[in-house]
């Protein structure tokens, strides 16, 4: 790597490494690694298989989730006298991998920060998938604990859009039944190894994906796209009466823990406003009532005069 380019001192350069066959690695990103002074990696180890097959001889130093803060200091002194360069393991950095804190820091002491884009498993996914995703909603990897787990999954569960996710091998069953349980059994992929010799795209509906894993060992970590709510859950809806309002917010309340969220919900579901929905679960007389956002007019138009309702 003889030739190295002019680049303005003191930029950070966001490099895109490749998520598995070594042969998408960018050009850009090849002339860029070759020109820093320092390679910040997620893993030395790692990135420095990369930077041999590639032919590059540069410094490295390890940042990481465990590291990311003790680093600062460093890597800005680094910055100060030449350019620097943040690879992950694998994919784009910033993007569910340390490289935030770096970015933010090395922009507030007055770097430029300047992005080689590239290989990404998000996109990737996307891309084979076979999802609509005109509209999408990134949530990165799901919390370990099960509890936070489908609280994430149903603060997104009204989105009009795709929902994707990363999640490791292990957890993979457990993630897929909590989205089916928390989204719907909706349509999904969840994809592994991509562009690797033995890359893999599962298809089906959540329930049936979790059959499929169940059934193996899931290995390496899993880019999952889940489909849109199927329309009929986003379009208006019959108007409902107000005991069948208060028990299916008491249900969705339930699963996400916040009266908030499942009004959110329950309107994302019905079409009908949120403020109506809350006035109709609240009246004393929930099983009996009329309609949410229904008006109280009697049979002559609002005549208060007029006959008593009869109530069925």
């Amino acid at each position: 790597m003889e030739a190295r380019l002019d680049l303005p001192k003191g930029t950070l350069h966001v490099v895109a490494t490749p998520i598995g066959n070594l042969g998408d690695i960018t050009l850009r990103a090849v002339q860029v690694l070759g020109a820093v002074r320092l390679v910040v990696a997620e893993d030395t180890r790692h990135t420095g298989l990369l930077l041999a097959h590639l032919g590059i001889k540069v410094p490295q130093l390890s940042y990481h989730a465990h590291n990311r803060r003790a680093r600062l200091p460093r890597i800005l002194g680094a910055l100060g006298v030449g350019d620097v360069a943040l690879v992950s393991d694998a994919g784009t950095p910033s993007i569910s991998d340390p490289g935030q804190e770096l970015v933010a820091a090395a922009r507030a002491a007055g770097h430029e920060v300047v992005a080689v884009p590239g290989p990404s498993a998000l996109a990737a996914a996307m891309m084979v998938s076979g999802i609509a995703a005109d509209a999408a909603h990134f949530v990165g990897f799901l919390p370990r604990r099960a509890s936070e787990r489908r609280r994430t999954l149903a603060s997104v569960a009204a989105w009009p859009g795709a929902v994707i996710f990363f999640e490791a091998p292990h957890r993979l069953v457990e993630a897929l039944e909590d989205a089916a349980t928390t989204l719907g059994d909706r349509e999904a992929a969840a994809c592994n190894d991509l562009t690797k010799r033995f890359e893999r795209v599962s298809h089906g509906r959540l329930s049936e994906l979790v059959r499929e894993f169940r059934a193996g060992t899931p290995r390496g970590e899993f880019t999952v796209v889940v489909a849109p709510a199927p329309a009929i859950e986003t379009q208006p809806a019959r108007m409902l009466l107000d005991h069948e309002v208060h028990d299916r917010l008491a249900t969705i309340e339930e699963e996400t823990g916040d009266r908030r969220e499942a009004l959110r919900r329950l309107a994302a579901e019905t079409g009908l406003p949120r403020k109506s929905l809350y006035a109709a679960a609240v009246r004393p007389s929930s099983r009996e009532s009329r309609p949410p956002g229904a008006r109280d007019d009697g049979p002559t138009g609002g005549d208060p005069a007029g006959p008593p309702r009869i109530r069925s």
